[in-house]
């Protein structure tokens, strides 16, 4: 919603009166963007949380701790106003899943208890690193990202999206084991 072409998309598509395909938006994690959602009347948005230490230390300047809290803050805000976040787990496949991802869920899912609300989680192989190889390592391991947001974090399985990238050509297997093992939904792309 940050971007004039893509405010006219929305509002192209919202002038259409369709229930579905529902429409929905992406921001990144700060209140400007937070007002641009409020405007727009959506009922869901997607959230950017990036989650690798390389994007919170390195792109971010931010602490684990402090780009938990802002991340926490916007979620809030959007439960606040009866506004479905999809937080964007960017980068997970080399995040600290241990250390940041799985207790970031916990409190994404005490949040959701609270509101009453879903807090969805999409999942993102950011650069194509997972793998659906039994006995993979943390963080690569599709089925060991899935099931330990499942079991360890508490987050039910279709609150769970994989997004997955294709730079060494496992998107789709990679996709199928996310789905075989909970995860909710795979996101695709058409025409490329």
């Amino acid at each position: 919603l940050y971007t004039d072409r893509d405010r006219e998309a929305l509002e192209r598509c919202q002038n259409l009166g369709l229930r579905f395909p529902e429409i929905t938006t992406w921001i990144r994690a700060n209140e400007k963007d937070f007002v641009l959602v409020k405007a727009a009347g959506v009922k869901e948005t997607g959230i950017l949380v990036s989650c690798s230490d390389y994007h919170i230390f390195k792109k971010m300047h931010l602490t684990r701790s402090q780009a938990m809290d802002k991340y926490l803050g916007i979620v809030k805000a959007a439960l606040d106003r009866g506004i479905v976040p999809r937080c964007h787990f960017e980068d997970i496949t080399r995040a600290d899943i241990h250390g940041f991802c799985l207790p970031f869920a916990a409190r994404l899912m005490e949040l959701s208890k609270q509101a009453s609300m879903p807090v969805k989680i999409r999942l993102c192989d950011t650069m194509g690193f997972g793998v659906p190889y039994a006995g993979a390592a943390l963080p690569r391991s599709v089925q060991g990202i899935v099931r330990a947001f499942t079991d360890e974090a508490g987050v039910p399985g279709q609150w769970l999206e994989w997004h997955g990238h294709n730079d060494f050509h496992k998107v789709l297997v990679n996709g199928v084991t996310a789905w075989l093992y909970g995860c909710g939904a795979v996101n695709g792309a058409l025409l490329g």
